[in-house]
């Protein structure tokens, strides 16, 4: 088996399980100490990945927004910002969306095979598109970023990628943050869908730490063996 980068999961949630509203209008279920915390994260990490759902809805930059971050990290001989990723079986993306255009950072597609052509078509000049398979294969994924030297991967959502790096027992370790209010709107979209998980009422995940930060919980999960050594290392 190849190797794969640490794979962190990085979620923000109500306390009833949900990503966002059911409205266009986006949701912050995070507040201002948690978002610097998660701009720390981002700088110790060699690459960002998120669903192409939250690039067309969310529109994120996924930069390190701190200079002293970015400093630090140009200091290590390492790029501002770490390698923006994305996952995609249609390639509906926008080219002048901010995922493309905010910052220098290196940015990579996957995208399922029968629409690779497309995909780098559109995309020409602003993006490395690659070939995932059919479907999309997340190790793959993990497994073709270890070789571009992506150590460390933050994944930051939506529910699917969530769901599927879960599923498919790819993730290392969780950040899960909880807001303390309710959505209760069923049609917005959850941290995680139906599926096969490795962790059930027979398998508990460990729970490696609760953290309060201002009116949120941070609460953070070790998943795999790997956590200890990261840990160790002051990750």
């Amino acid at each position: 088996m190849r190797e794969r980068p640490y794979v962190l999961l990085s979620c923000s949630m109500s306390i009833d399980g949900y990503l966002d509203g059911a409205t266009d209008e986006r949701l912050l279920l995070s507040n201002a100490a948690d978002f610097d915390r998660v701009d720390a994260v981002r700088a110790s990490c060699d690459a960002i990945l998120v669903g192409a759902r939250t690039v067309r809805r969310d529109n994120p930059r996924l930069m390190v927004r701190t200079q002293a971050r970015r400093d630090a990290r140009t200091a290590q001989g390492l790029p501002e910002c770490p390698i923006k990723v994305t996952v995609t079986e249609k390639a509906k993306l926008d080219p002048t969306a901010a995922f493309f255009t905010a910052g220098d950072a290196e940015k990579i597609v996957y995208c399922a095979t029968p629409r690779v052509a497309h995909a780098r078509t559109l995309l020409d000049g602003v993006a490395t598109v690659v070939d995932g398979g059919l479907p999309v294969d997340l190790r793959h994924v993990t497994e073709d970023l270890y070789e571009r030297g992506v150590c460390r991967l933050m994944v930051e959502g939506g529910g699917t990628i969530h769901t599927q790096f879960l599923t498919a027992d790819l993730a290392d370790e969780l950040h899960l943050v909880v807001a303390p209010f309710f959505v209760g709107d069923s049609r917005a979209s959850r941290f995680v869908n139906d599926g096969d998980f490795p962790f059930n009422p027979g398998r508990r995940a460990k729970l490696a730490d609760v953290q309060q930060i201002g009116d949120v919980v941070l609460l953070r999960y070790a998943l795999s063996p790997r956590f200890d050594s990261a840990d160790s290392e002051g990750r």
